[in-house]
């Protein structure tokens, strides 16, 4: 799960930004004191996220355990429809929000937004998708994980047992995250990756189409989920089929952990999306208090680890906690 690496890369760019604070600012606080509170804030956390999501429920937990550890009003919306997104974004900036957190599934459909907000002198800080146009946009940093670094380990882990003939089921019709999480898969599986477009709504068809490739194609002996609640509709659809095909997943979920611990699923990737909403508010909390900037233009990994069936038992109480 690899908490180490990016708990001492955090501390280490804080430690870097917090040297280059103007002088006469550090000398009004003590040695060791911690940045002037400032007042509060007012933090839009706008994702793409439909309500109800398990994964975004714990991006939602991350932002309002920030607000309420800071003192902050932490406000949370979630829409699949980029023009939608893009209004919420809107509002956020009329109403003067101290800062901005965005997912950019489809980062051209909300160039515009984000842009109103840089223009107005909103700090953004993007999370989970669109790394590739975080800092074109004008974004502090981007916090999340690269796609298609962790496609290329699942695909080595599948590759490791034995699949040949994979399956990645997408779920967000446009959502160029996915996209390259299946091309990471492809580079390192050493074998075939078909794709197979699914609608995260309608988790019945999901299974029944997976079951279809499956029945059709008998020479597909892996399937790649990236969505933990289609992961449960895939291993459905494995049972159903009467296939052996092995089952990976990206992101986690308390359904998910459990089918890990039970052999039905292999392994989870996991990007601790709980992270990608509590940084980005500390981030953004630091930025309008002491001006601090985390990254160096380069964006803060969350990910990926990986969820095994060696340490499922420990995600499994933090999962039911909602914090993974």
């Amino acid at each position: 799960m690899r908490r180490t690496p990016v708990v001492l890369a955090l501390v280490s760019a804080l430690a870097l930004t917090a040297c280059s604070a103007p002088a006469e600012q550090n000398t009004q606080n003590e040695p060791g004191s911690a940045p002037p509170a400032g007042g509060g804030g007012t933090y839009a956390v706008i994702t793409h996220g439909a309500p109800g999501d398990s994964f975004w429920d714990v991006v939602k937990n991350g932002a309002e355990a920030a607000g309420q550890e800071y003192g902050v009003t932490v406000t949370y919306q979630g829409d699949g429809d980029p023009a939608k997104q893009s209004q919420l974004i809107d509002q956020a900036v009329s109403g003067k929000a101290d800062g901005i957190v965005v997912s950019m599934a489809n980062p051209d459909a909300l160039r515009e937004a984000v842009g109103k907000a840089v223009a107005a002198k909103i700090p953004v800080v993007t999370i989970n998708s669109g790394a590739d146009s975080s800092k074109e946009f004008g974004a502090v940093t981007h916090v999340g994980q690269s796609e298609d670094v962790a496609g290329r380990g699942a695909g080595e882990q599948l590759r490791g047992a034995g699949v040949t003939k994979l399956l990645c089921v997408i779920h967000e019709a446009g959502n160029i995250g996915l996209d390259q999480r299946c091309k990471g898969a492809e580079e390192t599986l050493g074998g075939t990756v078909e794709r197979l477009q699914v609608d995260v709504s309608n988790l019945a068809d999901v299974t029944s189409k997976v079951t279809a490739k499956l029945q059709s194609d008998q020479a597909v002996n892996g399937v790649l989920a990236l969505n933990p609640a289609v992961a449960v509709a895939a291993r459905d659809a494995i049972k159903d089929s009467g296939s052996q095909a092995k089952l990976a997943t990206f992101d986690l979920s308390a359904d998910v952990v459990a089918a890990i611990q039970a052999d039905e699923i292999m392994f989870a990737v996991d990007q601790q999306q709980y992270l990608q909403g509590y940084l980005p508010i500390t981030f953004l909390h630091l930025y309008k208090n002491n001006l601090n900037t985390v990254g160096g233009g380069l964006p803060v990994n969350t990910g990926p680890g990986f969820v095994t069936k060696e340490n499922a038992e420990q995600v499994a109480k933090l999962a039911e906690a909602g914090t993974r």
